[in-house]
């Protein structure tokens, strides 16, 4: 693991970048509301990415003293404008630059994975939302993403399933919608977490590294 620093404008980010030998694709952890690059859930699916040779990027959408203002935790263009960021420093550091990009998005990270997507259509090459809330992307941005998008949703998350329906159908682009039987929003009943981990890994493998579905 390498600490890295991210500018962004006049903030200052930090990073936790993960390079596995041969890595061909690299994953951008955008996570949700009140989270970090700490979140446990975000590095458990790190950690299953990395196994199958899979680089990761988590790093801090927000400063300390941002994340103290609730409103800037749902201010999706400028986490939008993080992801960004991040995504030219990746492009632009010589360890990571030949790398295809993802991204990985949970509750408000994933409105802008969504958006930053839209916005770097060359560039994104597969998006994967998490408990996430795509609809906060709006639906100009969602009619223009053209990565291969995956919206995973527990089985038993009411009134988030119905809103990633709604984004679900307003994207143009190759996508899906899975649901994990019997998961709440944090994913916190057993195995759950470790079903949708592994639905990403499926899905980068494939749009990353041209992989077939399992192959790790």
């Amino acid at each position: 693991m390498t600490a890295v620093n991210i500018l962004a404008g006049s903030a200052e980010l930090g990073g936790e970048l993960v390079l596995p030998p041969a890595a061909a694709g690299g994953v951008l952890f955008a996570h949700g509301s009140g989270s970090s690059r700490f979140s446990p859930r975000n590095t458990f699916v790190a950690k299953v990415l990395q196994r199958w040779g899979i680089g990761t990027l988590l790093f801090d959408l927000l400063t300390r003293t941002e994340d103290q203002d609730y409103a800037q935790r749902f201010d999706i263009d400028l986490l939008t404008q993080r992801l960004l960021a991040a995504t030219d420093w990746l492009q632009t550091n010589p360890e990571t630059r030949a790398l295809k990009i993802g991204y990985f998005g949970a509750s408000t990270g994933a409105a802008a994975a969504l958006q930053a997507s839209a916005e770097r259509k060359a560039v994104v090459a597969a998006v994967v939302s998490r408990g996430g809330r795509p609809d906060l992307a709006g639906e100009p941005a969602l009619g223009q993403v053209a990565a291969p998008t995956l919206l995973i949703v527990g089985g038993a998350d009411y009134g988030v399933i119905e809103l990633n329906e709604q984004a679900f159908a307003m994207m143009n682009c190759k996508k899906q919608l899975s649901l994990v039987p019997g998961a709440t929003h944090l994913f916190e009943e057993p195995g759950t977490l470790e079903q949708a981990a592994q639905l990403a890994a499926d899905w980068f493998a494939r749009y990353l590294c041209n992989q077939k579905e399992g192959g790790a």
